[in-house]
């Protein structure tokens, strides 16, 4: 499936590599019209975008310090992308001794509308279904599924537990149940198949051309880790295309993040540090 970058979604990876700082400073809307130019969205989808996320609650309108309209980060969405962080830049490697979490819901007939929004969120943050209303994941993802089901108001529904799979079945064979591996490894490699060629061709020559490519792998590798729970190798098919394409990510991060933000925040008076 050939990769889709949103007006949308660039926008949350913008703020997510650039956009945050230690004071909480607003991305200029110009900034912003400007940044996202450079990808191809034009200024009206730029605004609308803006507009579905500012009712979202995850941007906030504030002006700049030289007094221009921008947005910042609410709290929700500085959690959203702290606690994605840990998921897309992540180098340890997943162990089988970490154990499993699981999440068992019920929802009551009246409410059951918040029972596909459960289903949605649970398999959005990379949990397989082990049973009927029994969603597991690796033990490293309760923190962020804490906070995503208070925040959504969905906490009184769930029940989380952590254990180890005792059987029956080889816990291989059961992961392959549990999730559609093929398809997630069809994933990793498109993301290979799109990116990987932008590392092999080095340093780009502009901070322009860095910025542009950084944010492009990065609102493709950013789905990735959710859509993949990130498995112990020992449960995976062998040659698991995961592997290199987590390797070709933190590569591109290394050689392309920072001279990207020369073009996000360019030298000069009035130009502020940018967190990674």
């Amino acid at each position: 499936m050939a990769e889709q970058h949103t007006p949308r979604s660039l926008i949350v990876s913008l703020y997510g590599a650039y956009g945050r700082s230690p004071d909480d400073a607003p991305l200029a809307v110009a900034e912003l019209i400007r940044l996202l130019g450079v990808l191809g969205v034009d200024a009206p989808s730029v605004r609308s975008s803006v507009s579905r996320l500012k009712r979202r609650e995850l941007l906030i309108p504030r002006r700049t310090a030289e007094g221009a309209a921008g947005y910042a980060l609410s709290d929700d969405a500085r959690m959203l992308l702290d606690d994605g962080d840990r998921r897309i830049y992540a180098r340890d490697e997943p162990r089988l001794s970490d154990g499993w979490v699981l999440a068992v819901f019920s929802v009551p007939e009246a409410e059951r509308h918040k029972r596909h929004l459960l289903r949605s969120r649970l398999a959005r943050l990379g949990f397989g279904t082990a049973a009927p209303g029994v969603w597991i994941a690796p033990a490293r993802l309760y923190e962020e599924t804490r906070h995503t089901l208070e925040r959504l108001d969905l906490a009184p529904y769930v029940e989380l537990f952590r254990g180890d799979h005792l059987g029956f079945a080889a816990t291989a064979e059961a992961v392959s149940r549990w999730w559609d591996l093929p398809s997630i490894a069809k994933l990793h490699e498109e993301f290979l198949d799109a990116h990987e060629p932008v590392l092999r061709a080095g340093p780009p020559g502009t901070p322009e051309a860095a910025y542009r490519a950084y944010l492009l792998a990065l609102d493709s590798w950013r789905r990735l880790p959710y859509a993949d729970p990130v498995l112990p190798l020992e449960l995976l098919p062998e040659n698991w295309p995961g592997t290199r394409s987590a390797e070709v990510f933190l590569a591109l991060h290394e050689l392309l993040h920072a001279r990207g933000a020369e073009f996000v925040r360019p030298p000069g008076p009035g130009a502020r540090p940018q967190e990674a």
